[in-house]
């Protein structure tokens, strides 16, 4: 979502940062920001295409009832058209309204591949029963699956790559040698098995499924919510809330980062954004360059987590682990304000360490003021209840926050309108009506938001609406083109059998222990989530890591988390820390000394996965309300006590000694049982104490 997200109503250029160096730092470090450049005519032929794309996909998910070899087809080869009208063969190429005759090629070949699928769906269905594909279906199918790969190297990089080439060529190799059936029939019965199965693995399998019926619907819902300015919206209040004290812009970071994050699904677009204001602040205010950049990327990528969107994944995570999508935010909430409380820690220990203040209250943002701008969240609200309450389809709900979406945003234009407008949807919804009384009040409310678009001045113009839907489909293309590679990964698991030899050897090298399973997976979440947008990493995990650890025992819900938070810290973690790279650009520091103290404030993500793995207590699984509060009181003291050692001070600069005794005690907290909770406590105490007497007696030596 970096187009509509970098796009917000920001006073960028007030800071010294502005659109054209934000956009330099996208296209830099954001893989979806280095698209091609559309001018004249030929940029409204394209986005035509595009939006033509979204609505296409917003029919399908609410109102066709089409055969699998039909759906998911026709939706990546959708995909694949608008791919390569927006993503150059490499970064930098700008030529205007330019596309070579190889990407033409590549697109139209790559898209007639799933387009012959979808024309002769029913007699494959038969066939493929019967095993009797034909020699060119063999060839269109690899064509597809080229086509797919080399989008997917454009918009997402090359290490998802690499991962998928040593699975296919294991997968040949399997089937060439361990089964004995030669070169032919292996490419043969590969090329069947990841393009035209729907089941058992492939492109067409559970990522792209989900994709396809949820998340874009979901990506589209983003782009129409970031043009109402509710990105905007979040930073004013944050600064209304924080920012006028002890290192308040930090604050403000933090808060506004989380906030525009849950909903962004970007951690380099939401580091640029909310960065582009709070980074100079924080520069200003007495911060280091390396902090304030670290600060902004942390938080911006610890938004991926924030219940109740977590970047569309939340929908995602229920789908794929089958639980209810209430069950999955209300659980998520704990280590999220565990996530955030050690970075607010931090943020205002390094403060008090520096002795910085706030900004001047007469330069902030006032609350009641703000508190008429409420209404922004409306759409956001809806969205969490309809699908909160089961009564909906996911699909149904983002659909109907969309209409809401736009009503909202051209409220302050006409509010009788917009009111009626509004009235009318919630009428639609809930009243219980049902026959032509329904229908009217729903189309009552499209009515009231497309005459709105028409106000003078209106923020969603129809312009804007256009440019969203547009926006939307290039937004979807990263993450589609993920997934169809996340299912090319787990179809070669499946057919080869791959995943009971894998868990295998991640027990033989760890001899037994799950921590050191853990730890395995850990660094592959990592390798693996390098610079892939939140929802395609998590289809990713989902479909690579998870499975080892449910294998291994560890609770289907937990083993979803640990993978995906994991996949989502790779944003940070040197090497490849994207999001640390973009917030060190923005305020001219180290990328590197960024990207570690961008990790170190991070550490509550480092730390609690681990936690709700060995003892899912955390997360609300097979736990009592007793239990619940203690994990909350002892998990929020831990986490004090290592974002203190890790920054060095509490009431005064701690030794190096005692700094190892409160992370000590701090992680002992942070484990929920009792005997590690009491040592935690009296190391965390004894520490304080410490620090305590000192104070006390520099302040009697003064």
């Amino acid at each position: 979502m970096s187009e509509e997200i970098r796009k917000t109503d920001i006073p960028a250029a007030d800071e010294g940062f502005d659109q054209a160096a934000m956009d330099e730092v996208m296209k830099k470090y954001d893989r979806e920001s280095n698209t091609r450049v559309w001018e004249g005519w030929q940029k409204w032929a394209v986005y035509s295409v595009m939006a033509a794309f979204s609505l296409f996909v917003i029919y399908v998910t609410l109102f066709a009832a089409w055969l699998d070899l039909i759906r998911y087809p026709s939706f990546l080869g959708g995909v694949l058209l608008v791919g390569y009208l927006v993503f150059p063969v490499k970064k930098g190429v700008q030529r205007v309204n330019h596309i070579p005759w190889y990407d033409w090629l590549l697109m139209l070949l790559g898209a007639a591949a799933f387009f012959y699928v979808v024309a002769n769906a029913s007699d494959l269905t038969i066939r493929l029963g019967m095993s009797q594909i034909r020699s060119y279906e063999i060839v269109i199918g690899i064509v597809g699956i080229v086509a797919v790969l080399e989008l997917c190297r454009r918009s997402v990089g090359i290490p998802i790559l690499c991962v998928a080439g040593v699975f296919l060529i294991y997968a040949l190799y399997y089937y060439a040698f361990t089964k004995g059936l030669g070169p032919g029939r292996a490419v043969r019965n590969v090329s069947v098995s990841l393009f035209y199965l729907v089941q058992g693995g492939g492109l067409l399998n559970t990522p792209v499924q989900v994709c396809s019926k949820f998340i874009i619907v979901f990506i589209i819902f983003g782009a129409f919510l970031e043009r109402t300015g509710i990105s905007q919206f979040f930073i004013d209040l944050a600064n209304s809330l924080v920012g006028r004290f002890s290192g308040g812009p930090a604050k403000v970071a933090v808060i506004s980062s989380a906030l525009c994050g849950m909903v962004s699904g970007s951690s380099v677009g939401n580091t640029v954004t909310t960065g582009s204001v709070t980074i100079p602040m924080m520069k200003k205010t007495g911060y280091q360059g390396e902090f304030a950049g670290a600060v902004e990327a942390a938080a911006s990528t610890g938004g991926q987590i924030m219940p109740p969107i977590m970047g569309a994944a939340a929908f995602l995570m229920a789908e794929y682990v089958g639980v209810p999508y209430a069950s999955i935010i209300v659980r998520a909430i704990l280590p999220a304000i565990l996530y955030f409380t050690g970075i607010f820690i931090a943020v205002h220990l390094e403060a008090k360490k520096l002795g910085l203040k706030g900004i001047e209250r007469e330069k902030l943002p006032i609350l009641r003021r703000l508190l008429r701008r409420i209404y922004l969240l409306l759409p956001l609200v809806i969205l969490v209840y309809l699908v909160s309450s089961g009564s909906n389809t996911m699909a149904f709900s983002a659909a109907i926050a969309i209409l809401f979406a736009v009503s909202v945003a051209n409220a302050h234009r006409d509010p009788i309108l917009a009111l009626i407008g509004i009235a009318a949807l919630l009428g639609y919804l809930f009243l219980g009506l049902t026959g032509f009384v329904r229908l009217a009040l729903l189309l009552v409310g499209i009515a009231c938001g497309v005459l709105c678009m028409f106000k003078k001045e209106a923020v969603m113009s129809p312009g804007v609406f256009f440019d969203a839907l547009a926006n939307g489909a290039k937004s979807s293309v990263t993450v589609a083109a993920a997934c169809a590679v996340a299912g090319i990964i787990g179809g070669c698991i499946t057919i080869t059998g791959l995943a009971s030899q894998i868990i295998i050897a991640i027990v033989s090298l760890s001899h037994g222990s799950v921590f050191i399973a853990l730890f395995f997976t850990m660094l592959c979440c990592i390798v693996l989530g390098m610079g892939v947008p939140t929802t395609a990493n998590y289809c990713i995990m989902a479909s690579t890591c998870a499975p080892i650890l449910i294998q291994m025992g560890i609770p289907a819900l937990a083993a979803h988390f640990f993978v995906f938070y994991f996949g989502i810290v790779a944003d940070i973690t040197p090497p490849v820390a994207l999001a640390a790279y973009a917030g060190s650009a923005i305020a001219k520091a180290q990328p590197m000394k960024t990207a570690v103290n961008a990790s170190k404030l991070a550490i509550g993500a480092f730390i609690v996965p681990y936690i709700f793995a060995m003892n899912p207590a955390m997360l609300l699984i097979d736990t009592t309300a007793l239990q619940v509060v203690l994990v909350i009181v002892s998990s929020l003291v831990g986490i004090f006590g290592v974002a203190a050692a890790l920054n060095g001070f509490l009431l005064g600069r701690i030794p190096a000694v005692l700094r190892v005794v409160l992370a000590a005690g701090g992680l002992l907290m942070m484990d929920p049982k009792p005997i590690t909770d009491l040592i935690g406590i009296v190391l965390l105490a004894a520490v304080a104490l410490w620090q305590y007497l000192g104070a006390r007696r520099a302040g009697a030596a003064v």
